[in-house]
């Protein structure tokens, strides 16, 4: 398993994120570089029977993160109590060690089956710290909010980088950092990686996520999750190891999925990533 630790979060090392694609091909293969995984609780939370004994076994077997997909942080209408009531009962009963959603909104009273940028100003900050506040609540736990990959921005009264950080202050909650979505924001929106990654705050981070991407054209990138990750990501990946420490990290795949086993190479590339900065001064998030 993986060694990478990261003091005062409850996982380490490099994770997956358990798709059902993937459930036959990983029983038999070697799990050794994963120190966790990750689910979206839409797709898991009520799942009873044969599949829901099935994930009961991997989430009895290694620690496991949630990363939400619907809620809707910065649409109009109310949070859904409801089925904020159901995640709280699906993290505590089996032990999710941490609950993240996308600083985005992905409905407007019906779902758009989409994440949509939050506009950039200092309303929409107040309102969706405002929720992460409610949402934080109501499931009981610290949440972590992840920088999304976005193609147009609705107002630009605020930068984004300016957005992300009052909101995570506004809000008290933690940062989910994906540094794929730096990258494709920096070639959409022609702005410096290095800098964006310096400008978040360090003490905030959770988690990380990495992953593959397509390049539509020479200034414009789809965020996929259904490619390798590329040397500039991995480079962006190694920047944040440099100022933050081997903060865990989970490799994002949604499809077009490779062998088993060249996927667990990905993995085992950020355990290789991970211990070159063993050493290097820890800044963490607030433990769950």
């Amino acid at each position: 398993m993986s060694t990478a630790t990261f003091p005062g979060s409850p996982i380490s090392g490099a994770g997956l994120g358990l798709r059902r694609a993937l459930l036959g091909p990983l029983e038999q293969a070697d799990l050794s570089p994963l120190g966790f995984m990750e689910v979206a609780p839409e797709n898991w939370v009520g799942v009873g029977g044969v599949r829901g004994r099935k994930f009961r076994q991997w989430t009895e077997r290694m620690p496991f993160v949630c990363h939400g997909l619907s809620l809707s942080l910065g649409a109009p209408e109310p949070l859904d109590e409801t089925f904020l009531r159901r995640t709280r009962r699906f993290l505590d009963e089996h032990d999710i060690r941490i609950y993240s959603e996308h600083l985005s909104y992905c409905s407007e009273h019906g779902h758009l089956y989409d994440l949509m940028p939050i506009p950039f100003t200092e309303e929409a900050v107040d309102w969706v710290a405002g929720r992460i506040r409610q949402a934080q609540d109501l499931v009981g736990r610290r949440m972590a909010v992840e920088n999304i990959s976005y193609y147009a921005s609705p107002s630009n009264e605020l930068s984004e980088l300016e957005f992300i950080n009052a909101v995570l202050e506004r809000a008290d909650c933690d940062l989910l950092l994906d540094v794929n979505n730096i990258y494709v924001n920096s070639v959409n929106h022609r702005y410096d990686a290095m800098q964006f990654l310096q400008g978040l705050p360090a003490e905030r981070v959770a988690y990380i996520h990495v992953a593959g991407h397509h390049n539509e054209a020479e200034d414009l990138i789809i965020d996929t999750h259904g490619a390798d990750v590329i040397d500039p990501v991995w480079q962006l990946l190694d920047a944040a190891y440099a100022r933050l420490g081997p903060v865990p990290t989970l490799l994002e795949r949604d499809f077009n999925f490779p062998p088993i086993e060249q996927l667990l190479g990905e993995v085992a590339a950020i355990n290789q990533f991970q211990a070159g900065h063993q050493s290097t001064p820890i800044r963490y998030a607030h433990a769950s």
